[in-house]
């Protein structure tokens, strides 16, 4: 009866923190959808200051920066049944609203798991909260600058060369953007996913090594998967930046445990 107990105020627990993180989301994301950004410049600086506007909202002003700096000049931008604006916008305003929030997400799940851990691993989830948030946001400023232009570009070379006129649909767009935004933000997490496995002593540094072709072949698998072409070439745009990630990782690994050497060989 007590494990059931012990079992119910894990469970209760869990819906608190779940809750929580699901209000913060939420608030984010009705501010995004509520509040236009307006500019004003003062002497050479130019700041925004929020202003109700559930039409011309922060979601809006995101979705005409993505089409201004994504979407190829020959492709035309559009809609083709009502309602799908709002819910893009409403997509896109709760993929903000994870992202800002997500050192809230971070804070409630090691709040959660910490009272399982020992005292290294508590140590670890700590030290690697914040490198975490760092990674993915990193992999979805990659994405956004360097990736998803290129690959749009790509794409759409072959109806320009053809002499037609090519429609984006808003939905696909979205769906496209947000995919590639997710993927690399969570894919930018391999290093810290490898520094967490080696530092909880589960496998030791010698094995991203040994075991370097096997991830190679599972990452460029990866890529294409994700990528929504069958040329081979997009992948690429995936899968590089990955195996640079893995190989920095493993050697922030063994740097690391090569320090650790010489400090207990002192």
């Amino acid at each position: 009866m007590s494990e059931l107990e012990d079992i119910g105020k894990h469970l209760e627990e869990l819906r608190k923190r779940i809750i929580r993180i699901v209000i913060v989301i939420g608030i984010i994301t009705a501010c995004i959808l509520s509040v236009h950004l307006e500019p004003i410049q003062i002497e050479q600086t130019t700041l925004y200051y929020p202003v109700l506007d559930p039409v011309n909202n922060i979601s809006a002003q995101i979705t005409q920066h993505m089409k201004t700096n994504l979407v190829p000049e020959s492709v035309q931008l559009i809609q083709t049944a009502p309602g799908e604006a709002f819910f893009a916008q409403l997509y896109i305003a709760a993929l903000v609203g994870i992202i800002v929030g997500m050192p809230v997400v971070i804070v409630e799940l090691v709040g959660f798991i910490k009272p399982a851990l020992k005292e290294n691993e508590i140590k670890i989830s700590r030290s690697i909260s914040i490198p975490a948030l760092g990674l993915f946001i990193a992999g979805c400023v990659f994405s956004y600058y360097f990736v998803i232009p290129y690959i749009l570009e790509f794409l759409y070379k072959y109806g320009e060369s053809a002499g037609l006129v090519t429609f984006l649909n808003i939905m696909d767009f979205v769906t496209f953007v947000l995919q590639f935004l997710l993927a690399f933000g969570f894919s930018f997490q391999l290093p810290i996913v490898m520094y967490a496995v080696s530092a909880s002593g589960v496998i030791d540094s010698d094995f991203w090594r040994k075991n370097i072709r096997y991830a190679i072949v599972i990452i460029v698998i990866f890529g294409a998967v994700i990528t929504p072409d069958g040329s081979g070439i997009t992948m690429w745009f995936v899968s590089i930046p990955m195996m640079v990630l893995y190989i920095a990782g493993m050697v922030v690994i063994e740097h690391k445990e090569r320090v650790e050497r010489k400090k207990s060989n002192i």
